[in-house]
């Protein structure tokens, strides 16, 4: 007997097309050996067995990307080879799906997966120009000069202009983007129907049989911030959650040992926050670079394992400079942040060898001092969208924005809403360097013909899950198996 999980579907490729590709092909269990990026891409996020996809692409692309649909829900940015593609995505939409084909097994899409999928995880889908003209980037360092000078509603005023007509945004997806799920279920759904099966072993995305995760991350701004932390950790603990708090090194507070120690004693975890909070760590390469010896002493000094950057801005091709396990920078859909943009995943994903845990919930700062809201309920969709597709619930709570009898109100609602799910639903809430242990071991794990089963090897494998992708009315559908 197995267990259903209730999930998300992949794209609606439509039966018509789908009709076409004969069911009389031979078993995955003979299939070539795969090589191909595009096929290698789709094995790290799954871990599939070794010898099951083939999948290719068109040599011959574009010289010029942008942006095209493939399927119902999967909106792409690259190059492609077929159709034009557009210069924003409110554009009418080439369809890349018509342009797939199908040949001895083996899937050949219109472009290169690999690069879609980077495209859309490192943000190379945002217009570079209109995000870092030079007026911008002078509005940028001009305000975070004054802003020492400025009080809070002045910022508040500041921001929202800057957050102006965000909800005319039509990609990425508000208020969660899973763009990149719905292309690797579409792209999987290809490759059953092209290898004439109806399900596919792989290893379950986390253990312990969890239908999603949890993380919990506190960013510290200031003195009344850091001194709320205590009554903050008996908060958590309160609910049975336990949360990592983001420590600015230097000029917003003194930090201590003690004050490091007494996070950890109570099984909390630190870790590092930007350097100063300057909202400049990204304005030039080689200052970047000083700063970043600087932030990995800290790391080192404070036992730290993760990173992330004031204001979540980011820059990917820089991050090699930066000596941490994980980072926790990129917002799932960001059109209310200052830096605009989105991962378009609710999954963990590697940028180099530093995995990406994505912020996949709305700021706390943003929900009550940008929208104005007093109440979860965007939260709780959030929550719903995140856990249909099995991923990774993610949370910026800030302990300065706390201090206030209706916003901690708010907040205790929010940890009792987690923990009625938690009761109901088996959702692993861990802390990020838990995440990121789980993450890599499996990504090392393999699936091993054992029988007429299989068997999950690799180190870990004994919290490991074995799960089936299945074609459930030309949807994907995620099972677990049973229980050993």
């Amino acid at each position: 007997m197995s267990t259903r999980l209730s999930v998300g579907s992949g794209s609606d490729l439509g039966r018509s097309y789908l009709s076409g590709v004969t069911d009389e092909l031979e078993s995955f269990e003979s299939t070539p050996e795969v090589e191909s990026m595009p096929s290698q891409v789709v094995y790290d996020r799954y871990r599939f067995p070794e010898k099951f996809f083939d999948i290719d692409f068109n040599n011959q692309l574009s010289s010029d990307a942008g942006f095209f649909r493939f399927g119902h829900d999967g909106i792409c940015y690259g190059r492609s080879s077929a159709g034009t593609p557009a210069p924003r995505p409110e554009f009418p939409l080439h369809d890349a799906i018509r342009d797939v084909t199908i040949k001895d097994r083996k899937v050949c899409l219109p472009f290169d997966l690999k690069e879609i999928i980077d495209n859309l995880r490192l943000e190379r889908y945002a217009n570079e120009a209109a995000m870092e003209n030079s007026f911008r980037r002078f509005c940028r360092k001009l305000y975070y000069h004054l802003r020492p000078l400025t009080s809070l509603a002045i910022r508040k005023q500041v921001q929202k202009f800057h957050a102006r007509n965000w909800e005319k945004r039509s990609f990425p997806h508000w208020p969660i983007d899973t763009t990149v799920e719905s292309l690797f279920e579409t792209v999987v759904l290809l490759s059953m129907k092209a290898n004439g099966v109806e399900k596919v072993p792989f290893i379950w995305f986390w253990p312990n049989r969890a239908k999603g995760c949890l993380v919990m991350t506190h960013d510290v701004e200031g003195t009344a911030g850091k001194d709320f932390c205590a009554t903050l950790m008996d908060v958590d603990d309160s609910f049975g959650i336990k949360a990592v708090f983001g420590i600015v090194p230097e000029e917003r507070y003194g930090v201590s040992l003690s004050f490091l120690d007494s996070i950890r004693s109570r099984g909390f975890e630190v870790s590092v926050q930007d350097l100063n909070h300057d909202g400049r760590l990204f304005d030039d390469k080689q200052e970047f670079l000083r700063r970043a010896k600087i932030i990995n002493r800290y790391g080192r000094e404070y036992g730290a394992n993760g990173f992330r950057a004031a204001v979540l801005y980011r820059k990917p091709e820089w991050y090699d400079a930066l000596e941490f396990a994980f980072d926790m920078s990129f917002p799932n859909v960001a059109p209310l942040d200052p830096q605009h943009g989105g991962c378009c995943t609710v999954m963990p994903f590697f940028i180099g060898n530093m995995l990406e845990l994505p912020v996949t919930t709305v700021q706390d700062y943003t929900l009550f001092h940008v929208l104005n809201e007093r109440s979860i309920d965007l939260w709780r969709s959030q929550i719903d969208l995140v856990l249909n597709k099995n991923g990774l619930l993610s949370f910026i709570v800030h302990p300065d924005y706390l201090l206030e009898p209706d916003t901690l109100a708010v907040y205790k609602k929010l940890l009792g809403h987690l923990r009625d799910i938690m009761e109901k639903t088996p959702v692993w809430c861990a802390l990020p360097s838990e995440i990121n242990a789980w993450w890599r071991a499996r990504s090392k794990m393999s699936l091993v013909k054992d029988g007429s089963s299989w068997r999950i090897a690799g180190d870990g494998a004994e919290r490991a899950v074995l799960a089936y992708a299945k074609n459930v009315e030309d949807r994907i559908v995620y099972e677990l198996s049973q229980r050993c």
